[in-house]
């Protein structure tokens, strides 16, 4: 049991390294957006919001194969079973429960779920904290539509 809670602690560290760095980034590309002048404001705050999805999207998926990687090197999936869907069912906590893990990985799925769920919860904020920059700045510099009730 020890190896699998040192196991969940080294993967969960990546996973948070990777999900800091895409944040930091998505936050970045936001930011230097955010400060541009628009004449389409509406679509401008789409784009932004399209853009930061998607990069916590693409974060979440490098995440999954990180933990595929895991389950693979120590052999937590049962044979001939689909290493990505098994992964994709425990972090994002679906819980079809029609693969489960080998008897002395057993703990890795809800540890799992337990690092997507956290990682969920902090794109999640992301987004808001972008949403809300955004909305700030097109109300700060006037852009029609937007007023100071949207900050």
């Amino acid at each position: 049991m020890a190896l699998q809670f040192l196991l969940v602690a080294l993967v969960s560290a990546i996973n948070i390294m990777i999900h800091a760095l895409v944040t930091v980034g998505a936050i970045s590309i936001a930011r230097a957006a955010g400060y541009r002048h628009t004449v389409r404001p509406r679509l401008h705050l789409m784009a932004v919001m399209v853009a930061t999805a998607t990069a916590l999207m693409l974060a979440h998926t490098l995440e999954v194969l990180v933990w595929a990687l895991a389950y693979r090197i120590v052999g937590a999936a049962p044979p001939g079973s689909e290493l990505l869907y098994f992964t994709f069912v425990n972090y994002t906590t679906l819980g079809y429960g029609d693969i489960t893990p080998v008897q002395d990985w057993r703990l890795l799925g809800p540890m799992t779920a337990m690092n997507g769920i956290l990682l969920f919860g902090w794109s999640t904020a992301v987004l808001f904290e972008v949403l809300r920059k955004t909305l700030e700045h097109l109300a700060a510099v006037d852009a029609p539509g937007f007023s100071p009730e949207d900050r």
